[in-house]
């Protein structure tokens, strides 16, 4: 039987890909448009309604800029999809902005792109369901009152069904994400029908609400109000959050990768734009307001007033006669939040294993998992991400300040390393046509350079004293352990390089046995250390207890076992001292001499009978590994509960397992050999032991 972490793994993951498998694992364009392009196509969820947040405070006439806003917003978001759409095709391994700016401008620049992406999609899954449980909360106040609880929840089942794999998470998020596309364009479509074709005049609830400015700031041609717009385009910026996705996950696109992915990207950036644009628009025909603080800037809110968000307003007002609408809308638009998320558990994990690979990272996030996951980077995300959501109450507007200052930093120095990577082609292309294309790439990324570099310092201007700061701390603490990550791994590559001159033997080998009790144990330790053929071979003991020390002595005469017994005395009834003394002191003797030192140890095989056995052997083997000169090895004498039965269970799937290559005649005859090796039985132990562990019979 499995035991019981198996079965919940296996109910909870599946069972287990072949490493063949991988090719089978890789996304066609209509699967790969919702995995990675529902982070960017959701931000037109909280987007527009940060825009609108941000004017509010300046009071309702502030609103009319707002499509200038969103427009500015559009300019950056064109620029940044055309920009990646030619990294996409120069870069289609998959390291996205940090492979460009390694190659390009450097490690330091690669190590600084990383950090502001490892910190970015930290922050879409904490600001993602945040958002998502938010909205919800609009139609289900249960929901609401327990933001926090919900939002860990759903991270841990994002982070199950990505542990799942790739294509089968993938199939579970198209539908939702198709079905947000269209309930949005349905309620886009059906507002614009109704406003400019019927020409209804629509109300949203909060069109006929005061909004008082907030600290007497007024519309007007002032530099408070000016700074205000900054910030509000800042604010709206976050629309272009999830777009470098693609380019770190081109490696999952089917092939042609570097087609498929730009043709995601466009599609991506024009389904966003339409959105965005459309709401902000229907927003200002409905007069809708949104406010950054209801109970003091809405004149009558009292304290428990709560406002709906501007998806739920813009519904509520247009389906108004159609609730069904209503709550498709609340539902696709709070799921999509959600599984927005989703991006960042397929981007992240991918450049933590680009960034294992070159060791600036633990190497363990360069492992896949039974799914063919990168199982340890998704785990590593989903905590970081909980660990924001609780800290920050779950409260997206709190939480968007943090967000956008590592997307515009990869932005930036990927597009300047883009700039250096045509000028190198340029330098040696001689082809006219290669030439002009390259020209024509190196404008769209230089322009794109200039503008996100733009847009980065008015985002740490306008937003460092809401939050931003706390990123840019963040930042420069994963860039410090990275470079400290490669530091050791690079000294420890220099020190394990072999030599070019012959590796000088040691003069001779002396065995130590540690000796505790007079047992099965011991005598295999000293029949394996005999074997060997030491040039010395002493059993050493220590004397903690007088009583203890003067039994081993005499059953060890008793017994007429040959090799010497050594007794150290411990008057502090320490044990693994005074074997470091002793083994330090053959050591001083002869520097050129080895010391191997072997400790028998019995094996359990129940969780709790390791509690209730002292470790001892786990401890002097710890203290004996940083000694130079000294060789540890463990002899382990495995007792009867430690799973006969799941041994025999594997000699009957090995027999049953289809026969392949010339072996397979004789396969059938394994079983037996092998079920009397490893039987418990006493009597076969007696019998197997002789040929195994040489002198054990004399026990």
């Amino acid at each position: 039987m499995a035991s019981p972490t198996s079965l919940l793994k296996r109910l909870l993951l599946g069972r287990p890909f072949r490493s063949d498998r991988l090719q089978h694992t890789l996304l066609p364009k209509r699967i790969a448009l919702p995995i990675f392009a529902s982070d960017a196509l959701s931000s037109v969820a909280y987007a527009p309604g940060e825009i609108l947040l941000t004017l509010s405070i300046a009071g309702a006439a502030a609103y009319a800029y707002s499509p200038w806003v969103a427009l500015a917003v559009v300019v950056v978001m064109l620029t940044v999809v055309a920009s990646y759409r030619q990294n996409v095709h120069a870069y289609p391994s998959g390291g996205g902005d940090y492979e460009v700016a390694t190659v390009n401008l450097g490690s330091k620049a690669g190590i600084g792109v990383a950090s502001a992406l490892l910190v970015d999609y930290v922050l879409t899954v904490a600001v993602s369901i945040s958002s998502g449980v938010e909205n919800l909360g609009a139609a289900v106040p249960f929901i609401g009152e327990h933001k926090v609880f919900w939002a860990v929840g759903l991270i841990a089942l994002l982070a199950a069904l990505n542990l799942r794999g790739l294509r089968e998470s993938g199939l579970m998020f198209a539908v939702p994400t198709y079905l947000f596309m269209f309930a949005m364009l349905g309620l886009i479509g059906w507002g614009i029908v109704r406003i400019f074709l019927l020409g209804e005049d629509l109300k949203a609830p909060s069109a006929d609400l005061t909004i008082l400015p907030e600290h007497g700031l007024q519309v007007g041609a002032t530099f408070a109000f000016g700074f205000l717009l900054v910030r509000a385009f800042s604010s709206g910026c976050a629309a272009l959050t999830g777009v470098e996705a693609i380019s770190n996950g081109v490696p999952a696109f089917k092939p042609p990768k570097s087609k498929n992915a730009a043709t995601t990207l466009l599609l991506l950036g024009v389904l966003s734009i339409i959105m965005m644009v459309s709401i902000v628009a229907l927003s200002l025909k409905t007069g809708l307001q949104y406010v950054e603080d209801p109970q003091e800037q809405i004149v009558g809110a009292g304290p428990g007033y709560v406002q709906p968000t501007v998806t739920a307003q813009l519904a509520e007002t247009i389906f108004d006669h159609f609730p069904p609408g209503f709550y498709l809308v609340i539902a696709v638009t709070a799921l999509i939040l959600v599984l927005a998320a989703n991006t960042a558990f397929n981007g992240f994990p991918v450049l933590g294993s680009i960034l294992a690979q070159d060791r600036y990272l633990p190497r363990q996030l360069h492992t896949r998992g039974d799914r063919l996951a990168f199982s340890n980077g998704i785990i590593m995300l989903a905590a970081f991400a909980a660990v924001l959501v609780i800290a920050f109450q779950a409260q997206t507007t709190r939480l968007i300040q943090l967000y956008i200052v590592g997307v515009f930093v990869s932005f930036t120095l990927s597009q300047i390393g883009m700039l250096r990577h045509w000028n190198r082609l340029l330098r040696t292309e001689r082809d006219q046509a290669a030439r002009r294309r390259m020209k024509r790439a190196r404008a769209i990324n230089g322009f794109g350079a200039v503008l996100t570099g733009f847009v980065l310092v008015l985002v740490l201007l306008t937003k460092f004293t809401h939050g931003a700061w706390i990123s840019i701390v963040a930042m420069a603490v994963i860039y410090v352990i990275m470079v400290g990550i490669r530091r050791h791994y690079d000294t420890v590559a220099r020190e394990l390089v072999p030599s070019e001159e012959r590796p000088v033997l040691p003069a001779r080998n002396h065995a130590i046995v540690l000796v505790s009790k007079l047992h099965l144990p011991t005598m295999r330790a000293l029949a394996y250390a005999k074997a060997t053929r030491p040039d010395t071979l002493t059993a050493l003991t220590v004397n903690v207890d007088i009583a203890d020390t003067r039994a081993i002595q005499a059953e060890w005469e008793r017994r007429g076992i040959s090799v010497p017994l050594t007794v150290v005395d411990s008057p502090y009834r320490e044990i693994s001292r005074p074997i470091i003394d002793y083994v330090k002191s053959l050591r001083r003797a002869s520097p050129r001499d080895v010391v191997t030192v072997y400790i028998p140890e019995y094996v359990v095989g129940r969780w709790w009978e390791h509690l209730l056995h002292n470790q001892s052997a786990l401890r002097i083997k710890g203290r004996l590994l940083y000694e130079p000169g000294v060789m540890v090895t463990s002899v382990p004498w495995q007792l009867a509960s430690t799973s006969a039965t799941d041994l025999d269970r594997l000699d009957r799937e090995l027999v049953r397992s289809p026969a392949r290559g010339p072996r397979a005649g004789r396969r059938r005859r394994w079983p037996s050999f092998t079920r009397a090796t490893r039987s418990r039985s006493p009597s076969v132990r007696s019998r197997t032991a002789g040929t195994a562990w040489p002198g054990t019979r004399a026990a």
